[in-house]
């Protein structure tokens, strides 16, 4: 079993920045792919980024291009979710997740989530 706390979310006007933690625990961290996910009220969960034990990064361009980054320190068996330029369209739970048999992005191939942190951006 894995368990992920997410933390660092709150209210940020549009423009400014925020950075979202993922501390995991009960398996190797290193090994695992740790990925990010939001989800607005009314809509489906979406994919924000994902980063694999090996350090390789894949986001979701069309909506979080050149804005998130996601880094991991796996001495602090931490994630991070690095925000700057939010908009207001960012406004959503944002969820970390953990895979150990990495396939692909979607939400279905991880297995682990954290209760997710409240993200919101005013313009």
């Amino acid at each position: 079993q894995v368990q992920l706390v997410e933390s660092g979310g709150g209210l940020v006007q549009a423009g400014g920045s925020l950075r979202l933690s993922c501390a995991a625990s009960g398996r190797t961290f290193s090994r695992a792919a740790m990925g990010w996910f939001r989800q607005a009220p009314g809509k489906e969960r979406e994919f924000v980024g994902v980063i694999r034990w090996s350090g390789a990064r894949t986001y979701n361009e069309d909506s979080v291009k050149g804005r998130f980054t996601i880094s991991r320190d796996n001495a602090k068996n931490t994630v991070y979710l690095q925000m700057d330029s939010l908009k207001p369209e960012d406004t959503a739970v944002y969820y970390c997740a953990a895979t150990y048999y990495y396939t692909g992005y979607q939400v279905a191939n991880f297995d682990y989530w954290g209760q997710g942190t409240q993200v919101t951006v005013s313009s």
